[in-house]
């Protein structure tokens, strides 16, 4: 079904590896083609309740966006690359189900954006991290200036940003850039063990908090109208009846998503 990507299903889970190893799964027009496609397969696929995005081989998640596509691009078409991009993984961050990045070794400006676009990351302990774009240049496209800002605060992203210096695994999570460091062994079963625990929830209540959540960040929406309004969407739903009534009879929900 897709011409750089592996995917797996399995309960509920969607397992994505981006497919390139020979070029250290750097992110090209194909690549972007297909993570735009496979955000449709998970949005529109009920079987699928939450999705991993990782790298093929043990080197990189994605180094970096595939720079031999930048050559001979003029300013406007160069920009329609970056808003392409922007777009893709504004889809990303947007699903109303649960994209997860396992970033299993180097997720360098591009792959750095991707997975700062997933709801949130896991990494293994080899894993390093870094917008190095100044170094060609140029600067971060697909989001990454203004991530970075929100997930580590501007002093910090505002260094990295200038200087390309990478960060390892363990000073990402010391700065909040991701939740968890694992083996490289056990980086998809744990990723997999905190999805597992996500799936049992109201799938709607689960969308819900996503919304919220990314308003938070949206100078377009009130963060807090949102609240309010995705509570009271959720209030009526069959899924708030039945985790009540479960919550009050002692037992496990069973939500349906609906």
């Amino acid at each position: 079904m897709y011409s750089t990507l592996l995917t797996e299903l399995e309960n509920g889970i969607l397992t994505i590896t981006i497919n390139r190893p020979d070029k250290l799964n750097a992110l090209n027009k194909d690549v972007f083609t297909d993570l735009n496609n496979v955000v449709d397969e998970i949005n529109n696929t009920e079987a699928i309740k939450s999705a991993i995005i990782t790298g093929s081989g043990s080197k990189a998640f994605v180094a970096g966006a595939d720079i031999t596509e930048f050559g001979g691009l003029n300013k406007e078409q160069a920009m329609a690359l970056a808003k392409r991009g922007q777009d893709i993984f504004f889809k990303i961050e947007n699903s109303p189900k649960p994209i997860v990045a396992a970033v299993n070794g180097f997720a360098l400006g591009g792959g750095c954006e991707l997975a700062m676009a997933c709801h949130f990351r896991l990494c293994s302990e080899n894993a390093k991290f870094g917008q190095p774009e100044v170094n060609l240049g140029l600067i971060p496209g697909y989001g990454g200036t203004q991530r970075l800002v929100h997930l580590i605060g501007k002093g910090k992203a505002m260094e990295l940003l200038m200087s390309a210096h990478m960060i390892d695994a363990n000073e990402a999570k010391q700065l909040g850039l991701v939740n968890y460091v694992t083996t490289a062994e056990s980086l998809i079963e744990h990723t997999k063990k905190i999805l597992n625990i996500i799936n049992t929830k109201a799938p709607l209540a689960v969308a819900g908090c996503i919304k919220a959540a990314n308003a938070v960040f949206d100078e377009t929406k009130n963060g807090f109208a949102e609240e309010i309004k995705e509570f009271g969407n959720c209030f009526v739903t069959d899924d708030m009846k039945e985790g009540t009534t479960a919550f009050l009879e002692k037992r496990k929900a069973d939500f349906k998503g609906r």
